[in-house]
């Protein structure tokens, strides 16, 4: 089974960016979704975004228009590029992926978003 590394994490201020990224130990072509969840403080775990291997992509509308999910199927890897970050974007963020019956998890990255 693939493992999934996430990275970019920290701390930023309102309004700035951070860039996420999701490296997986062997290839996703195979896993239809790969995607980003996030856990926020005190709540449950919710959709961020998911990107298809046909590149059909979803985002929670909480994110739409500030958030970007991307694929790179030949390295592997998939990114979040998150603008306009608002404090309640302050979440654990997981990368995913899921391919038939196998959900895979990442072991998640920290993104606070104070001044």
């Amino acid at each position: 089974q693939v493992q999934l590394v996430e990275s970019g994490g920290g701390l930023v201020q309102p309004g700035g960016s951070l860039r996420l990224s999701c490296a997986a130990s062997g290839s996703i072509v195979s896993i239809e979704y790969m995607g980003w969840y996030r856990r926020p403080p005190g709540k449950e775990r919710e959709l961020v975004a998911t990107i298809t291997n046909r590149g059909n992509i979803r985002y929670a509308d909480s994110v739409k228009g500030r958030f970007t999910i991307s694929r790179d199927n030949a390295k592997n890897m998939v990114d979040l590029q998150m603008n306009s970050l608002k404090p309640e974007d302050t979440a654990v963020y997981y990368c995913n992926g899921v391919q038939a019956m196998a959900v895979m998890w990442g072991q998640g990255t920290q993104v606070t978003v104070s001044s």
